[in-house]
């Protein structure tokens, strides 16, 4: 029976010459790991963690505007928590329940397009 082997490719980080089996080399996920923003590491507080797994145990449906409006039974699982002001759990209401929303990946990724600042989606009044 013969081995299979798959060709290495190019580091996909832009002038990084390094060759790898697939993804970024080393050196690249170290640097991108140091470089994260602070508002993407507070999501990887075991605080914010805590926070969002008793929310989704206490909110386990969809709470969009669309869904709210269905039965329970009928409403999708939440999968995500999103805040309402945009801070993430950072700002100064990051924790706080009344700032929180549970949605579906969807829905939290049309949600997040319209209200992000500068976002994917950006749209003019």
């Amino acid at each position: 029976m013969s081995t299979r082997r798959r060709a290495l490719q190019t580091c996909p980080t832009p002038g990084c010459p390094n060759l790898t089996p697939g993804g970024r080399c080393g050196g690249c996920q170290q640097t991108a790991r140091r470089e994260r923003t602070p508002r993407t590491r507070a999501y990887a507080t075991p605080q914010w963690r805590r926070t969002r797994r008793a929310y989704l145990e206490a909110h386990p449906y969809c709470e969009c505007d669309e869904h709210a409006a269905q039965p329970a039974l009928v409403r999708p699982l939440a999968e995500h928590v999103h805040h309402r002001d945009g801070l993430g759990p950072s700002g100064p209401r990051g924790h706080d329940w009344d700032n929180l929303q549970a949605l579906t990946r969807a829905c939290h990724s049309r949600i997040t397009a319209v209200e992000q600042p500068g976002g994917w989606n950006d749209r003019d009044p």
